[in-house]
């Protein structure tokens, strides 16, 4: 059976007159005719009766015209879905630690949704390593790391190096030597600098060598702690950023080692336009929406 000539009969059942369904098709009665006694051999059953200048459906003709709307039902529902393939469509799960949330994200999702309403985005707050987790058991759409990922699965795409330091409280500094800081207190960094390597390469680049660490998952934890005199905290310089021009907390070491940070995708989800749209607005605007926060 061809869809023409079913579209042609779910036309005359509606109407069930042939000048109007003619009108509506663009064919000519007789083309119509054609189609539907071609339709009519097919299946074996008369479709149409006609009673006077009345047409009625047979109860083949019922039954074909109940399933003929089921089938006209899904081609639409196929057609609305294959034109959503031509912009952005569905739903986007974007998992990123909380710092990429405050400082960058919400200015940069704001953008997106206004151009893009139809996406729903889901917002993950977690760490890097769960980043990653989720990208690659596709809980996630979109992840933003700090540090790289070796998998061979995710595409990974530089958005900023940030400047890492060393920092302690204004109080300690005026109160103890660099030496006796380091010695003492305590060295504070993100589990993910594990992941990245940075942790290693820092303490090595300054040859430290601290007599106890403290892990934490969140850069905001990380921050309350060293102002709250905890120790000595290993943190981007973007992150303490007002409290470094406030004198609040006093750089003991600027790094040359950089903390990378990564927009990450599975490789083989690259050409879906959801994800293409939103990774390219975030490294097109990802510097701009840091110096607004």
């Amino acid at each position: 059976m061809e869809l023409r000539t079913l579209k042609t009969f779910q036309v005359v059942a509606d109407q069930l007159n042939l000048t109007k369904a003619a009108e509506l098709l663009g064919y000519t009665q007789p083309t119509i005719t054609l189609q539907i006694q071609t339709l009519e051999r097919e299946i074996g059953h008369a479709l149409f009766n006609r009673v006077g200048k009345k047409t009625f459906l047979t109860p083949a003709g019922k039954m074909m015209k109940h399933h003929v709307d089921k089938l006209f039902g899904v081609v639409s529902e196929m057609d609305k879905a294959i034109k959503l393939l031509d912009g952005p469509y569905g739903t986007l799960v974007i998992a990123a630690p909380e710092y990429y949330w405050t400082h960058y994200l919400s200015q940069l999702i704001r953008s997106y949704v206004s151009h893009h309403p139809q996406v729903k985005l889901k917002l993950v707050s977690c760490n890097s390593v769960d980043a990653i987790r989720m990208i690659t058991t596709n809980e996630a759409d979109i992840g933003i790391i700090a540090g790289h990922s070796d998998s061979q699965e995710i595409e990974t795409r530089l958005l900023e190096k940030e400047e890492l330091v060393v920092v302690t409280t204004r109080e300690i500094y005026e109160k103890h030597d660099r030496s006796y800081i380091m010695e003492h207190y305590p060295f504070i960094y993100k589990e993910s600098y594990n992941l990245a390597g940075l942790n290693h390469h820092s303490i090595t680049e300054i040859d430290y060598h601290p007599a106890t660490a403290i892990e934490s998952s969140s850069e905001e934890a990380i921050k309350i702690a060293v102002l709250n005199q905890t120790g000595v905290a290993l943190i981007s310089a973007n992150l303490i950023k007002n409290e470094l021009e406030s004198g609040a907390l006093v750089p003991l070491y600027r790094l040359d080692q950089r903390l990378d940070t990564y927009l990450i995708h599975l490789k083989d989800r690259a050409d879906e336009n959801t994800i293409r749209s939103f990774a390219e607005m975030v490294i097109e605007g990802w510097q701009e929406a840091g110096g607004i926060s």
